[in-house]
């Protein structure tokens, strides 16, 4: 790791005041969660029950209303994360904000991760899978419903399918996480970007709203962005980045 880019980092962390995170599925592969395109990610994972499908089309609208038996199938294979514990991105992060310097993380993320590691403000544009509710009716379920329910195909109380609350394919994301993560990087003098490889969309632009100062980059694949004299880009594990960052700045991760 390079040593001067991190007191670099640290130094321009210490100049500004508004901070902004925006990360993607790198952030929770530490925690054991896999990312989706890397070479050990969802989309290159072989399994015979579903290597007919598109990977795709395991997450998307159309799989859920027209085989839904499929789509819960993966999805419990899949994205069980209940029992999943904060690495040290996430609780960096968290600790980064006790501090007020970071106002706000910005997440492709639905494992709820960020928020058991302690962070308030984070902005889940892809939804979350622990958080449940019925397409009928919109009665609420617990985290763990679907992954311990009995049907193939969880049913309400009033008959409506149960589904997570997650963006899939073909659906447009939440107003409220968007407007709040677009107002959160246009305001920011300092955004960060890291485990992300900015190639889902519309969530990737968001960050051509950033105006701000300092753009850092902690990712291990090249990123297509900006590069100026303020631009810092970082190529290793982000845990790792955030932990020896921790250590610089006198941050506990609890």
């Amino acid at each position: 790791m390079d040593d001067t880019k991190l007191e670099t980092l640290k130094e321009w962390m210490d100049d500004s005041h508004d901070i902004v995170f925006f990360g993607g599925a790198g952030v929770s592969t530490e925690s054991g969660v896999p990312d989706f395109r890397s070479k050990d990610g969802l989309y290159n994972q072989h399994d015979v029950q579903f290597d007919r499908y598109r990977p795709e089309y395991l997450l998307s609208h159309s799989c859920l209303m027209n085989e839904p038996k499929v789509y819960f199938e993966f999805h419990r294979q899949k994205m069980d994360t209940c029992r999943v514990q904060p690495d040290n991105a996430h609780k960096y992060l968290a600790a980064l904000e006790r501090t007020g310097k970071l106002k706000a993380v910005v997440t492709q993320n639905i494992d709820g991760l960020h928020q058991k590691a302690g962070s308030r403000v984070v902005y889940e544009i892809h939804g979350s899978a622990l958080r449940n509710y019925c397409m009928k009716c919109g009665k609420t379920y617990p985290p763990d419903y679907i992954f311990d329910s009995k049907e193939a195909v969880p049913h309400c109380t009033c008959g409506g399918v149960i589904r997570p609350d997650i963006t899939l394919y073909e659906e447009s994301l939440p107003e409220a996480a968007v407007r709040g993560a677009v107002r959160s990087i246009a305001q920011a003098d300092m955004l960060i970007i890291g485990g992300t490889s900015l190639t889902v969309y519309p969530a990737a632009s968001y960050i051509h709203y950033f105006e701000g100062k300092y753009l850092v980059i902690i990712n291990r694949d090249e990123l297509n962005v900006r590069m100026d004299a303020h631009t810092l880009v970082i190529k290793d594990k982000i845990g790792e980045v955030f932990t020896r960052l921790a250590e610089l700045q006198g941050l506990r991760l609890d």
